[in-house]
């Protein structure tokens, strides 16, 4: 279980990687190109691709590691079981969520097959697959919490249970 918790995390941050690399390097190409007079046209289109994929990737790992907007201030005040049950229900929102949306998105990413970009020249289906990519993350990585919740909690019993017999 661990190994594709490993494996996830791994894939989506070398995606965050490869995108930022892409951005950080076409807005060079950007700032070099006005420096010396015009910058190429399809600096801007790749700029919000990468963007775009930047996002997607990150988002998954943003709920991982707890960096997603929250109400800690809420949470963090109320009593001993309550901050671990919202948590719950947070995940499973996003969830629900995502499972109402996929079938959507999955259809506004192909209706992309017939469109291109106009600097690119790329089918727009590669940029709307980011859309997927981002609700597939979210939901894995919301699975993967409820995972882990689970795992510690059955953690905790097993060693309630070995406390009281020793």
């Amino acid at each position: 279980m661990k190994w594709i918790e490993r494996l996830v995390i791994r894939v989506t941050q070398i995606g965050v990687g490869l995108a930022f690399f892409a951005l950080i390097s076409t807005v060079l190409i950007q700032v070099i190109g006005r420096a010396i007079g015009t910058s190429p046209v399809w600096t801007e289109e790749l700029t919000r691709f990468a963007l775009l994929f930047m996002v997607a990737f990150g988002g998954g790992l943003s709920l991982h590691s707890k960096e997603l907007v929250n109400v800690d201030l809420v949470c963090e005040s109320l009593p001993a079981p309550w901050p671990r049950r919202l948590q719950i229900v947070s995940y499973l929102f996003v969830i629900a969520l995502g499972a109402i949306l996929f079938q959507p998105a999955l259809r506004f990413a192909s209706i992309g097959s017939m469109q291109t970009s106009p600097a690119l020249g790329l089918r727009m289906d590669i940029a709307h697959a980011s859309v997927v990519i981002l609700l597939a993350g979210l939901v894995l990585y919301s699975l993967l919490g409820l995972l882990t919740l689970y795992r510690r909690s059955h953690e905790k019993q097993a060693s309630e249970e070995t406390d009281k017999w020793t």
